[in-house]
């Protein structure tokens, strides 16, 4: 979440005249995150969400974001809904962009998660790749392997001034990724964010996800690397550990609901490595490309450099999981 697009009362007013769901009574400008611009807005004593999609998003990809999440909480998961405007539909227009009211989830994101925490999010990831297996919707990764070179190539000679070794590094690591990405394993609907500020806990009890605005269609093997990278790494950013402990609780969480295959652990390992690069990537290129003006924290994409030493030393899946 970000603000690039600031909005006044009046503004907020006038879009909320396009629904039926009362009287705006406060809002504010949500400061976390990078993609689009987010806003608090309590109306009639109930909180929403209100979010202006920005450059990144494309305006084509949102019915896939609304679907799926009206979906999943028509199946009782726990994510944000989205509200139908007078038109009976999730999507409106403002300025010439995009917009969308979601439902509020209750809660806050945990920092310092427990290998109980862990768990239980395992479960949750487990359940909406199971959900999601009947939905016909479909949405490619944008921010697949294919695509990191290309990004690479637009920071590459830049990167320089955020750390010397940073070119050779992430050539090393980019080389290693493409010649072992897997081709042939079991994929569906992934949420491809889960990181800490989009997963809410409400009195130490999972509550919802929230920020589905990379999902996509790609490995479920992939999401479990994703939360390797961002949920199973201790310490300060400099000297980081993998804790094997709350990956193992993850684990157990997730093959409650799905077993994962001989082919999904035997790929974890270049999984996880490709997670940290696409995440040390697209940090490194907002880093460098900030917008001015903007209500926006930049991510420090430092933290990923003892990510990668981690699984580039990895031998197989039992340095993750036993």
């Amino acid at each position: 979440m970000a603000v690039y697009t600031k909005l006044n009362q009046e503004n907020i007013e006038k879009i909320l005249s396009n629904y039926s769901i009362g009287k705006l009574e406060k809002f504010e400008g949500i400061e976390e995150g990078i993609e689009n611009s987010n806003f608090f807005i309590l109306v009639d004593k109930k909180k929403y969400i209100l979010t202006i999609y920005e450059k990144r998003v494309k305006k084509d990809d949102l019915p896939f974001f609304s679907n799926l999440m009206t979906s999943l909480n028509k199946s009782s998961f726990k994510c944000p809904e989205p509200i139908l405007n007078k038109n009976k539909n999730p999507i409106s227009n403002f300025n010439d962009k995009k917009l969308m009211i979601v439902s509020f989830i209750e809660g806050r994101p945990k920092i310092n998660l427990s290998p109980n925490n862990c768990k239980s999010i395992g479960i949750e990831t487990a359940k909406m790749h199971e959900l999601t297996k009947k939905l016909k919707i479909q949405r490619g990764n944008d921010l697949s392997v294919n695509s990191w070179r290309k990004i690479f190539d637009q920071v590459k000679d830049k990167c320089i001034k955020i750390h010397k070794d940073l070119p050779k590094l992430i050539e090393d690591n980019l080389a290693d990724v493409e010649k072992n990405w897997p081709t042939n394993l079991p994929k569906g609907i992934i949420h491809a964010d889960l990181f800490h500020d989009n997963i809410f806990f409400k009195e130490n009890n999972f509550s919802g996800l929230i920020d589905f605005y990379f999902s996509c269609n790609d490995f479920y093997a992939f999401e479990i690397a994703i939360c390797f990278n961002a949920l199973c790494f201790d310490g300060p950013k400099t000297n980081l550990s993998f804790n094997v402990t709350k990956a193992k609780n993850f684990i157990d969480g997730y093959n409650q609901i799905r077993k994962i295959s001989n082919e999904e652990k035997e790929s974890i390992k270049v999984l996880s490595q490709g997670a940290a690069l696409r995440f040390l990537l697209t940090r490194v290129f907002d880093s460098l490309n900030t917008v001015e003006g903007a209500m926006v924290k930049v991510k420090d994409p430092m933290e990923y450099l003892k990510r990668l030493e981690f699984h580039k030393n990895a031998k197989t899946h039992e340095d993750y999981f036993f």
